[in-house]
C-alpha cells in the first residue's frame, strides 16, 4: 500500500489534562470514560482514527503521578509500556493549572530520547485565554524541545485537524493495523465495566471512587433481545461497601440506573443490569488481587 501511513501514538500528561477527552474527540465516539477526578483512566485505552491514506492508532494513558501503591505502580507500568511501543507521542498540558511536579515527571518520561517525535498540545485554550497559553508554551519550551506545538480544545474540538495532519506526517509508511470498521480493541465486558466505574466517580465522593474496581462477570442476550449484564463492584472496606449501597440501596440504584441508560445507548438494546458490591480488603495495594480484578 504505497504512500499509506500508519503508526501508534501515545497520549501522555499529568492527570486531568484532557487525554481521554482528546481520544474520544479524535476517534468520534466515547472510548474512554471521563471524570473531573484524577486517576480515572487506569488502563491503556486504544482508539483508531481511520483516514483515506492513513491510520492513526492512539493510546490513552493514565496520568503521571507520585502515589506508591500497587495500583499506582501498575498504572505507571502502563505508561512505560506505551512509551516503548509508540511511533510518536502527544504531550498534553492544561494551562489553567500551575506547571508542577507531575508535569515534570511526565516530561521526563517522554520518548524523544529514543528518537521518537513528540508534539506539545496545550489543551483547554477556550478557557485559558491567549496570554496564559503563550506563557505556558514558553515555560515548557524552555524545558523541552518538541516537534510541533498545537493549541487545542479537546472538549470543543478546536485545533484538532492540524494536530492530526502533523501526526500523519510523523508516523512511518506502512499498512493498516486494524480493519476499517474497528475503532478499539477493548472487549465489551471491559467497556461496560468502565461505564459503571464512571458513574461511581460521578456519584461518590472522597476516596470511594479510587477504592473501587468493576468486573463484568457475565453478558447474555435473551430471546426477546434484552441484554442481561452481571457486574461486581469491589471495594477495600466494609464502610465503603455501605456507602456505595447507600441507605435502602439508594446509591447503588442511582449508579445502576445511570449506567444502564448509557449501556442501552451503546448497545442499542434494552439492558438489565445486575450490580453487586463485594469487599476485597486492601486490593489497591496487593498485586495478587490486582491481577484477579483484571489489572495484569
Amino acid at each position: 500500500m504505497t504512500g499509506f501511513r500508519s503508526g501508534f501514538i501515545g497520549i501522555l500528561g499529568r492527570p486531568n489534562v484532557g487525554k481521554s477527552t482528546l481520544l474520544n474527540a479524535l476517534c468520534g465516539e466515547k472510548l474512554a470514560i471521563i471524570s473531573s477526578k484524577p486517576q480515572t483512566t487506569r488502563n491503556r485505552i486504544l482508539g483508531v482514527l481511520h483516514r483515506r491514506g492513513s491510520q492513526l492508532v492512539f493510546l490513552d494513558t493514565p496520568g503521571m503521578h507520585e502515589l506508591d501503591r500497587a495500583l499506582n505502580r501498575y498504572m505507571q507500568g502502563v505508561i512505560s509500556s506505551v512509551i516503548q511501543d509508540v511511533d510518536a507521542a502527544v504531550y498534553m498540558v492544561d494551562p489553567t493549572r500551575a506547571h508542577g511536579r507531575e508535569d515534570r515527571m511526565a516530561l521526563q518520561a517522554l520518548p524523544s530520547a529514543a528518537g521518537k517525535p513528540v508534539l506539545l498540545a496545550i489543551n483547554k485554550v477556550d478557557r485559558a485565554g491567549e496570554r496564559l497559553v503563550r506563557e505556558r508554551i514558553d515555560q515548557i519550551l524552555a524545558e523541552y524541545e518538541f516537534d510541533g506545538v498545537f493549541s487545542i480544545s479537546a472538549l470543543k474540538k478546536i485545533g484538532l485537524e492540524p494536530l492530526v495532519e502533523r501526526l500523519t506526517e510523523l508516523v512511518p509508511e506502512g499498512v493498516p493495523y486494524f480493519p476499517e470498521d474497528m475503532v478499539t480493541d477493548q472487549p465489551l465486558s471491559f467497556s461496560l465495566g468502565e461505564i459503571v466505574r464512571e458513574k461511581l466517580f460521578e456519584e461518590t465522593q472522597e476516596e470511594i471512587p479510587y477504592a473501587t474496581a468493576v468486573v463484568v462477570e457475565d453478558i447474555a442476550t435473551r430471546e426477546d433481545g434484552l441484554v442481561e449484564v452481571s457486574a461486581v463492584i469491589y471495594v477495600e472496606r466494609e464502610t465503603q461497601k455501605g456507602i456505595i449501597i447507600g441507605k435502602g440501596g439508594r446509591m447503588l440504584r442511582k449508579v445502576g440506573s445511570a449506567a444502564r441508560v448509557e449501556m442501552e445507548e451503546k448497545l442499542c438494546k434494552r439492558v438489565f443490569l445486575d450490580l453487586w458490591v463485594k469487599v476485597k480488603k486492601g486490593w489497591t495495594d496487593r498485586e495478587g488481587l490486582l491481577r484477579q480484578l483484571g489489572y495484569r
